[in-house]
């Protein structure tokens, strides 16, 4: 029996299908739904999804948000998800350089410190994904 997995953000649904397996960053750490898992909320933390249909491995980057495990499906509604297939490498390269020089530049100049340590650990999540895809493919055994 299937997983009815619905992976949702505040701007669009990133996903929707039935999957095998469904492992998540839990806020506590690393979280594993499998069919008949008990009903469970809990928080996310920032890592990365991975969905496992088949012999297929589908991996996001998850930032924040709610993991809902119900009988029927499970629902994690993501501050940010992005497929890896769909991150372009080179634009989070760029944006973990701006990160950096923000960082860097701040502690003189004031800058939100907070703003730019959360961009430099979306753009790291990022390409952490976005490498592991390139180096592993889209299908591999999970």
């Amino acid at each position: 029996m299937p997983l009815k997995l619905e992976i949702v953000t505040p701007e669009r649904m990133a996903y929707r299908d039935e999957v095998d397996a469904v492992t998540l960053p839990g806020s506590e750490g690393e979280l594993g739904v499998l069919p008949h898992h008990a009903p469970l909320i809990t928080t996310l933390g920032a890592g990365e999804l991975r969905v496992r249909k088949g012999d297929t491995v589908e991996l996001f980057a998850v930032i924040g948000g709610f993991l809902q495990v119900r009988p029927d499906r499970v629902i994690v509604m993501a501050e940010t998800a992005d497929l890896a297939s769909d991150i372009d490498l080179e634009r989070a390269q760029a944006a973990r350089r701006e990160a950096e020089r923000a960082l860097e530049s701040g502690y003189h100049e004031g800058a939100d410190l907070s703003a730019a340590r959360a961009a430099l650990q979306v753009a790291l999540l990022r390409i952490r994904v976005a490498e592991r895809r390139h180096r592993e493919g889209p299908r591999r055994r999970g």
